[in-house]
């Protein structure tokens, strides 16, 4: 017996200095996650700051005496909306807040060019007064109407709509901007090679293309924006390319990126590499053009039938079910 009870006595403490040693484990990666969310705030922050000083540069930003003027408290709607993304931001690291804003939501907001913890904050409270406004407006509105199962049942969906209306707008604007992405990838590979042969660097080469061709690239020269931004506020380049590789999950895109990692790292020419990937990419939009044309033509088989067959058979037959009826109608006189 006393084998027995030093062998459980054993095992019982070997399996509470695992248990220690997983706990300290899972505070260590905690304490990681973390840190990394931190810096992560942190920088974004920066980065905000940075563009807001590059933008009241660009401004009137000094009073007549030659002293900086000073910036106002913003007041009315933008007040408001800054108040409420301060809410907001205290509540996204909470287990509420990581519910509400799951990392799913927080992969369309980046999808949609919404990289910063403000947005964050501002989606996490739409959907919350999402929730408690539609629902009281909804029974405002029906409350002498309906009564029992049906107000509950209208009440529930209303709540659910509250909740999944900002997803449903954050996700249509993230398709759009997934459809642009393939859409202006050829046209930047092309506009990178032309800046990269006349002797242009990669930061000169990206910041040409930000500025000047946003017309011509509306969604990836904001994303090429955000980078940069992230770029001077301190990040590397890999960084601050990364989450343009990550978000999209388009494989043209993140060898472009990887392209452009390892030339600031190592440097070389690139004209070759990029032509040839350029080329790549149109091949693959005509064989996507081609697809879509062959899906159109079955489609449009169907539409046809419906619309031309008849005025065909108006035409064809329609003079000779006319006589026939004209000889028919002379037999019977």
């Amino acid at each position: 017996m006393e084998a027995h009870r030093v062998g459980a006595l054993a095992l019982g403490l070997a399996s509470l200095a695992v248990l220690l040693i997983a706990a300290v484990l899972i505070v260590r990666i905690l304490a990681v996650r973390r840190s990394e969310r931190t810096l992560v705030r942190a920088l974004d922050a920066r980065a905000v700051q940075s563009a807001a000083l590059a933008a009241a540069a660009r401004g009137p930003d000094r009073a007549d005496n030659g002293a900086p003027a000073r910036s106002a408290r913003p007041r009315g709607v933008k007040g408001l909306l800054d108040r409420f993304a301060h809410a907001g931001v205290r509540w996204l690291d909470t287990p509420v807040g990581r519910q509400v804003v799951a990392e799913e939501d927080r992969r369309l907001l980046e999808q949609c060019g919404f990289v910063d913890t403000r947005t964050r904050g501002l989606f996490l409270i739409a959907r919350v007064v999402g929730v408690v406004v539609l629902p009281l407006a909804a029974g405002l509105l029906a409350g002498g109407h309906m009564s029992g199962l049906t107000y509950l049942t209208l009440m529930i969906m209303a709540a659910a709509v509250g909740f999944m209306a900002p997803k449903i707008y954050v996700t249509r604007r993230a398709s759009r901007r997934r459809e642009g992405v393939v859409e202006e990838l050829p046209m930047m590979v092309d506009l990178l090679r032309l800046l990269q042969g006349v002797g242009l660097s990669l930061d000169q080469s990206l910041q040409v293309m930000v500025s000047d061709f946003r017309s011509v690239l509306p969604v990836l020269s904001s994303e090429l924006e955000i980078a940069q931004r992230q770029f001077v506020a301190g990040r590397t380049r890999e960084q601050s390319l990364s989450r343009l590789s990550s978000s999209f999950n388009n494989e043209d895109l993140n060898s472009v990126v990887r392209l452009l990692v390892q030339v600031d790292r190592h440097g070389g020419a690139v004209q070759e590499p990029l032509k040839q990937f350029g080329d790549r990419l149109r091949d693959a939009r005509r064989a996507m053009l081609r697809e879509r044309i062959g899906r159109l033509t079955v489609k449009m088989t169907g539409v046809m039938i419906l619309t031309l067959l008849p005025g065909l058979m108006i035409v064809t037959a329609g003079p000779g079910v006319l006589a026939v009826a004209k000889s028919l109608n002379s037999m019977h006189r």
